[in-house]
């Protein structure tokens, strides 16, 4: 059974307020103000980089679990989990997976730099409490540095706060042994406000591994999460902020293979503790800002499994510690020029009972500067340039330029980005034991751009996109099946297609959403990359059909996607998988204004699919809750 390794600790720092970067707590305006695409609240009108934002109020009327359960509505994002909750999930955006997506929570790098790449462990992420997610696509090295190549996904707890203090009760359980429940804290004043959450999971799950393959004992999974974000200014000029997050999960998994089998003892438990702390300084009445913020993350993890070699235990360790200053001075009504520095270091222990005990770090840091420029009205441009020094690979420039132009008669946005990004290996990918890793690798570069066009009609309340995007890898790091190690495929790897997003606030009952995503990708020896749907639909609706009742449902379909295995030693097999159409469904009513009751359906067609080749996804289930704010 599932059970923690650690207790959740006492969270003493007060939070910040932005994803990354500059922000105060009068500025932000959720649903019209964006952080991630200029690191600093900007209009999202006047953003070239395109982003999208799941609000508040979207993450209420669905009430699912997990983030995961949102990432995968968004146009070009796609969410990939082997076998139920816990299990180790690949996202991707525009069909570049999660170890080029820069996470912030509450503006803190949680990636896992024990992990095989850099990347962040989405499946641990919870949705309660969860104010507003952003995510921007496109190359970001310039402003986010390293592992920026695909975009970034920024998620705060801290919102909109009315004046007082606000409590928020959860309760949920359903199928598969699933209890769920949580509780939220927040506050505001006239100089600063504040939210503290605390969220918890317990399901039995399904099996990992496909039951279709005669597989039936479930992996399960529990996670407590507890966060805490706020900001207090001192005076006109000078305000301090923090934020804190612990995460602690433990859950069951299967063993890989062709097809994955059960294993009643393969487990794996996982805590971590991340903070930042900071203040901003604002001079020249306003028109200089400055940000300085420290930043820890400290992530362990243990893992048992029992296999035919006999039992493996491990410890990973990873630890990541920050230094960041951002500046922004307005010089004239027009020029705004943005500037700032970061430094890192980051460690990976790893220790088994193999007797393969390592201990890699590298340092991380680099300086940045952007101009945001308004030269005629209702046009912005940015120009931006960042120079990073890796400690093991020494010295590389990345840039952006975007644009966006409004034409406020006809209610039409032209938008558009270019950007360069690099990779650095993993210190797994350069000295994993065993032979797998591969000190001779070098970083990966890319290249990036989107163009696209946003149409608004009846004064907002219909709004339509359509964006053509294309990311070129050159010099990609992949795992090889011939060599059992990490390599580096020569050449350029494409990743390039259409995004289309429509949103319609028909009227006061009801709300319409629908997106569409066409991704081609191909690397230099012409095969697809594997995970990456070709076609991806997604729709939702919210009716009100009276005062007190709200039904909302969603349709997720996708077609045309292959998965990559190894049949036999030292080969590989690209093998397609099932289409698939997802109906999700739930209805709410609330007896009075602070209280609601729910009823949830998942997979509400039973549709038997896999989005990882041999492993598991839940058939229909039901899940029953109850909100209350007072």
């Amino acid at each position: 059974m599932a059970r923690f390794s650690g207790n959740i600790l006492a969270l003493a720092a007060l939070p910040a307020l932005a994803f990354g970067g500059a922000a105060h707590a009068q500025d932000i305006d959720v649903g019209e103000i964006v952080v991630t695409p200029n690191r600093t609240p900007t209009d999202k009108t006047k953003t070239g980089s395109k982003v999208e934002v799941v609000t508040k109020k979207e993450i209420e009327e669905k009430a699912k679990p997990y983030i995961l359960d949102y990432l995968t509505l968004v146009p070009g994002v796609h969410v990939a989990s082997p076998g139920g909750a816990g299990q180790e999930s690949s996202v991707s955006v525009r069909g570049a997976d999660k170890k080029y997506i820069k996470t912030l929570f509450n503006g803190i790098d949680i990636s896992d730099p024990t992990s095989t790449q850099v990347q962040t462990s989405y499946q641990n992420l919870l949705a309660g409490g969860i104010a507003k997610i952003e995510v921007l696509k496109g190359s970001q090295s310039t402003l986010y540095g390293s592992d920026a190549v695909a975009g970034v996904i920024g998620i705060t707890t801290l919102g909109d706060v009315a004046p007082g203090l606000h409590h928020d009760i959860l309760l949920e359980g359903g199928s598969f042994g699933t209890v769920r429940g949580g509780y939220s804290l927040s506050g505001a004043s006239d100089t600063g406000k504040a939210a503290f959450g605390l969220y918890g999971v317990r399901t039995d799950g399904i099996s990992a591994a496909d039951s279709r393959f005669g597989n039936f004992e479930r992996d399960d999974y529990a996670n407590l999460t507890a966060t805490f974000a706020g900001e207090q200014r001192l005076n006109d000029n000078l305000s301090v902020f923090g934020s804190g997050l612990i995460i602690n999960s433990a859950g069951e998994f299967d063993d890989s293979g062709n097809p994955p089998v059960d294993n009643l003892f393969n487990d794996g438990r996982s805590t971590q503790k991340a903070g930042r702390v900071g203040f901003n300084l604002d001079l020249l009445d306003g028109r200089f800002q400055n940000t300085v913020s420290v930043h820890h993350m400290d992530l362990d993890r243990d893992l048992h499994l029992v296999s035919m070699f006999g039992p493996f235990d491990a410890n990973y360790h990873g630890t990541r510690s920050k230094l960041d200053y951002q500046g922004s001075f307005q010089a004239s009504d027009w020029l705004t020029v943005q500037f700032g520095g970061d430094y890192e270091g980051q460690v990976a222990e790893v220790t088994d009972n193999y007797g393969t005990d390592t201990r890699d770090s590298f340092e991380l840091a680099g300086l940045w500067g952007q101009a945001v420029l308004t030269p005629v009205e209702n046009l912005t441009l940015t120009a931006a340039y960042r120079h990073d020094d890796h400690s093991t690979f020494g010295g590389y420039g990345t840039y952006r330029f975007t644009g966006a132009y409004l034409l406020p008669s006809s209610g039409t946005k032209l938008h558009a980005s270019y950007g360069t990004g690099f990779r650095a290996p993993s210190l797994y990918e350069l000295y994993a034991p065993f032979g797998t890793g591969n000190p001779a690798l070098l970083p990966e570069s890319s290249t990036s751009f989107d163009i696209g066009i946003e149409q608004r009609f009846f004064d907002g309340a219909l709004v339509g996109d359509v964006t053509y995007f294309q990311l070129d890898t050159e010099n990609l790091i992949d795992y090889s099946y011939a060599t059992f190690s990490y390599v580096q495929l020569p050449g350029v790897t494409k990743r390039n297609g259409v995004e289309a997003s429509l949103r319609w606030m028909v009227n006061p009952w009801l709300d319409l959403g629908g997106a569409y995503t066409y991704t081609r990708t191909r690397q230099p020896d012409g095969l697809t990359r594997p995970r990456i749907p070709e076609h991806d639909f997604a729709l939702t609706a919210t009716v009100r059909p009276a005062e007190k009742w709200t039904a909302t449902a969603t349709a997720h379909a996708v077609f045309n996607v292959t998965d990559r295995i190894s049949p036999s030693f030292g080969t590989f097999l690209d093998v397609p998988l099932d289409d698939y159409l997802l109906i999700d469904a739930r209805i709410a009513y609330k007896p009075t204004e602070a209280t609601e009751i729910y009823l949830r359906g998942e997979n509400l067609l039973n549709q038997r699919y896999q989005l990882v080749s041999g492993y598991g996804t839940a058939g229909a289930a039901v899940y029953a809750g109850f909100k209350a704010s007072f």
